[in-house]
């Protein structure tokens, strides 16, 4: 129904045009292959984010498009300040899921050696699974948390300067008020700070197996056959119930019959719940930038211990989910929008402000992962992005089939044999290894050579798994 009315642009690009109660056009990047793998219900899902107010310029899908909860995930969407909504189900329940890259000088030679140890201690030293805690913080750290991100790790010497500066927004998005998250959320976080959860989240040792780009892989201080750390989590608990409070709350106030999709309820950006909800987002937001901190703490500390004079340096972090304020160029004028990226990564090119100094001359970093058996990638943003997808990405390899199909048709040891045959152990629970395998993914060099052909990115590095922990 919906992709029937889709319209090859370029090899690279899908257009459904504007026609009904439609604002804007549909633009998705995929491949041919990837196009035909999308579900029809996922194109419906863009055409319904096209028909929320405010919109600007396009519905955007990333070559990792998949289905999620009324927005799709690998969606992007831009809004006017004054006119646009604000969505708790567009952002996602995973408020600030998101990956951060650690590199190292450790040889991979050595690394592989003491593999084992390492993964077994991380599990050991990193809470992970559902609804699993570590250390209970008291409300009023938590409070601080959720106002200052990466900041409270800074001033409690869990983090360096340069750490916070190569994070996405410096760790921290302003204009977050404690007040307005719920009690339940709050209690939800306090023992939650430096933990892993479940699901797709996960800690993967990885090698840095191919550089593409010399120059630019110098600059993010990635060199061939060494370790790097890879750390994919976000709000956990938190984060999810800030989400279901607002949702709740917004079709309590507005009543579901006014949406394109009672999954996309809104509230206008300017209104007083629509701010509220802007303040409790940007609370779980830097919940997770701080969450991912922690665990990194952690990590450089255990692997120091094992190689003690051994060097790491945060590569960056970036957030895949989130809904935050950013200039960018409309009808050839420079103002702020309210972007809306889910399951998208931002891909700024060069020379914006918002990027690390030492980053300004190549661009920013772009993290994609793989499954857990397959590679994850590096490239840098570009300019073009900016133009095409508001600077957005894809920020994976996206699922390809629902964790109920892994259940019923994948065991383990078709995900033991796989893992052995690439030399990659693991530590995880029975479920995870079901379901993020990578035969429930997309294939991931497909979905990164959509993204670098239609000008989203440049390819820089291609990382090799070798050791990974899921939750």
């Amino acid at each position: 129904m919906y992709k029937e009315k889709a319209k090859k642009i370029d090899k690279w690009m899908y257009e459904i045009p504007k026609e009904g109660d439609m604002n804007v056009p549909v633009r998705v990047f995929l491949s041919e292959k990837l196009f035909n793998e999308v579900e029809d219900e996922t194109f419906g899902q863009l055409v319904n984010v096209s028909k929320l107010p405010g919109i600007l310029k396009y519905s955007v899908g990333m070559s990792d498009i998949h289905l999620g909860y009324g927005f799709p995930i690998g969606g992007v969407a831009a809004f006017d300040l004054e006119k646009g909504i604000i969505s708790p189900g567009a952002t996602g329940f995973d408020i600030n899921c998101g990956v951060r890259l650690l590199a190292t000088n450790i040889p991979i030679k050595e690394f592989i050696k003491k593999r084992k140890e390492i993964l077994h201690d991380t599990k050991r030293t990193i809470p992970s699974g559902l609804g699993r805690g570590g250390k209970r913080y008291s409300k009023e750290i938590i409070k601080e948390v959720l106002v200052k991100g990466s900041e409270w790790a800074f001033e409690n010497k869990f983090a360096t300067k340069e750490d916070l500066e190569h994070t996405e927004e410096n760790g921290k998005i302003n204009g977050a008020n404690p007040e307005d998250v719920s009690d339940r959320a709050l209690s939800r976080g306090l023992p939650q700070l430096g933990t892993l959860g479940a699901g797709n989240h996960f800690i993967d040792f990885q090698v840095v197996d191919e550089i593409f780009d010399e120059k630019t892989a110098k600059v993010f201080g990635l060199e061939k056959g060494t370790l790097c750390v890879m750390i994919h989590c976000g709000s956990r608990g938190l984060g999810h119930q800030v989400a279901s409070d607002y949702i709740r709350l917004i079709e309590e106030k507005y009543g579901a019959e006014k949406f394109p999709d009672r999954e996309l309820g809104y509230a206008p950006i300017k209104s007083e719940l629509g701010k509220k909800y802007f303040s409790a987002m940007k609370c779980a937001v830097n919940f997770a930038f701080c969450n991912r901190q922690m665990i990194m703490y952690e990590i450089r500390e255990l692997l120091k211990r094992y190689y003690p004079n051994s060097k790491t340096n945060l590569v960056y972090d970036l957030a895949h989910n989130i809904s935050k304020i950013e200039k960018h160029t409309f009808n050839k004028t420079e103002k702020d929008l309210l972007i809306i990226r889910k399951g998208a990564t931002r891909c700024f090119g060069p020379e914006r402000k918002e990027i690390p100094v030492v980053y300004r001359k190549v661009g920013q970093p772009v993290i994609i992962p793989g499954s857990m058996s397959t590679p994850s990638f590096i490239l840098v943003g570009t300019k073009k992005a900016e133009e095409l997808s508001f600077a957005s990405s894809a920020h994976g390899a996206g699922r390809a089939h629902s964790r109920t199909w892994s259940h019923k048709t994948l065991d383990v040891k078709q995900i033991k044999a796989i893992l052995a045959k690439k030399d990659i152990i693991l530590e995880g629970s029975f479920k995870a290894s079901i379901e993020e395998s990578e035969f429930s993914y997309k294939d991931v060099e497909e979905v990164i050579d959509a993204t670098v052909n239609a000008g989203l990115g440049k390819k820089v590095a291609k990382l090799r798994p070798v050791a990974v922990m899921i939750g």
